[in-house]
């Protein structure tokens, strides 16, 4: 038996993506917005081929996607957003909802969904950690997508096969 292995693949050129950003924790939002628009343009996903959505916070993302995901338009998703921790239970409730939410989304309408919402201590850990998580979030959306379709044409060549 050989083993095959899929190469991952970053050519964002003809991808369309969906972002959906909370408002919440506005400068750390940006910031992630910023990063993760500039890496979709690095690798090769064009502005037409990019709707962002803005949503009040962390825990609307999900519904947002779930409406982009039923549109049929993307390829993939974005979230992005911020939950610092306070003083009370509901940064868990918050970045557990959010969370399984999200993930959701992906699992029901099999596609990819990249999560960048942070959960962070405090706002300096979330300042630290947003370029990095934006720009990441946007190579995880475009190499899922690559991998998606990459499998999808495998179940094609599998289906004609069998066909024959």
């Amino acid at each position: 038996m050989t083993v095959g292995t899929y190469q991952p693949d970053f050519e964002g050129n003809g991808l369309r993506i969906g972002i959906v950003q909370a408002r919440f924790n506005e400068d750390i939002c940006h910031g992630l917005r910023s990063a993760c628009l500039t890496e979709l343009k690095h690798l090769g996903v064009e502005d037409e081929d990019i709707l962002l959505v803005t949503v009040p916070g962390a825990l609307e993302i999900p519904l947002a996607l779930q409406k982009m995901a039923q549109s049929g338009q993307f390829d993939a998703l974005i979230a992005l957003g911020a939950v610092v921790r306070g003083e009370t239970y509901h940064f868990e409730l918050v970045s557990n909802e959010s969370g399984a939410g999200i993930t959701r989304v992906g699992l029901d309408f099999g596609l990819p969904v990249a999560n960048a919402v942070l959960t962070t201590e405090n706002e300096e850990q979330a300042e630290v950690r947003m370029a990095g998580k934006g720009a990441d979030a946007a190579r995880v959306a475009v190499e899922m997508a690559n991998m998606v379709v990459a499998m999808e044409e495998l179940a094609d060549d599998a289906d004609a096969a069998d066909d024959e």
